[in-house]
């Protein structure tokens, strides 16, 4: 017999339940998935009518070799990058994360708790929002497209590289969102700390090489070394757009870091989430 669940069953599971519930109400499924893709047309208009007046975003020559100049085509593969980071991790976890501080406080945790699974699998995977991955589809649509324009076919080990480099990002973005989620049941309710999570991974969806000068330039790195939401875009993204033979050192840095911030997000916010687990209190206690 076997000795635990069948993770990848359990999952199975909670997607099809997820499914079956949003198609229950067909309606709502469909405003929400055109409002989300209707917020990343807009913003696509807007980086249209940036490029009208700059050819690119990053200057070379001020860079040197730690530089990428992103032309309008190649910027639109970045966006597009961030869209299906963000589309993986609002589908998948936001709406689970964003639930633990309620299941806290009417204390439905106790039953998670008592399941005979993991109950950080359970609590971060229990709902999935279909409606979010409609930004998937635009998104991998808009890179097809950027590819076409720029005159570019990628090689297949650089397709595999982005896909696993997407992986780590959005492991990343889910251990930073878990961390502060789990900080609820130190705080009660932490929706101010929540909202953090969005303000810190703003600074994911533009090039790194925007943040240059007297104040950029911290902050490039401590949003790259410290908390790596810049990695979780810039990385992949440049897979599509260079060669897979480094040439600058930045090209071998990052990918490197990428993995080692990956690991190390993952493993820090398992911690805080055992950590605050062990300060629960049940609610019939």
């Amino acid at each position: 017999m076997p000795s635990g669940p069948s993770y990848l069953r359990v999952f199975l599971t909670f997607a099809r339940n997820s499914l079956v519930r949003n198609m229950t109400f067909r309606g709502n499924f469909l405003i929400e998935t055109f409002s989300s893709m209707s917020w990343v047309f807009m913003n696509l208009g807007f980086y249209i009518l940036v490029f009208q007046h700059t050819p690119r975003i990053g200057d070379v020559s001020n860079w040197g070799e730690y530089s990428f100049a992103w032309g309008k085509y190649e910027f639109f593969l970045f966006l597009s990058t961030t869209l299906m980071v963000n589309s993986l991790v609002q589908a998948l976890f936001m709406e689970n994360a964003s639930e633990f501080g309620e299941m806290i406080r009417t204390g439905t945790l106790d039953f998670a708790l008592l399941k005979p699974i993991d109950t950080q699998f359970l609590i971060s995977l229990q709902r999935i929002d279909w409606s979010s991955l409609g930004n998937l589809v635009v998104g991998i649509g808009l890179a097809v497209f950027s590819l076409h324009k720029i005159g570019w076919v990628p090689s297949v080990w650089q397709v595999l590289l982005f896909m696993l480099f997407v992986i780590c990002g959005v492991a990343i973005m889910y251990s930073l969102m878990i961390a502060l989620a789990a900080t609820s049941i130190w705080l009660g309710r932490n929706q101010s700390l929540y909202n953090f999570w969005f303000y810190i991974t703003n600074f994911s969806r533009y090039p790194m090489e925007i943040y240059r000068g007297t104040y950029g330039t911290p902050l490039r790195m401590f949003f790259t070394f410290i908390i790596p939401v810049l990695v979780v875009v810039n990385v992949p993204a440049r897979f599509l757009v260079r060669p897979l033979v480094p040439q600058t050192p930045m090209d071998l840095l990052l990918p490197v870091f990428a993995f080692v911030a990956t690991v190390a997000s993952l493993v820090g916010s398992r911690w805080v989430f055992n950590r605050s687990l062990l300060s629960y209190r049940s609610a019939s206690s």
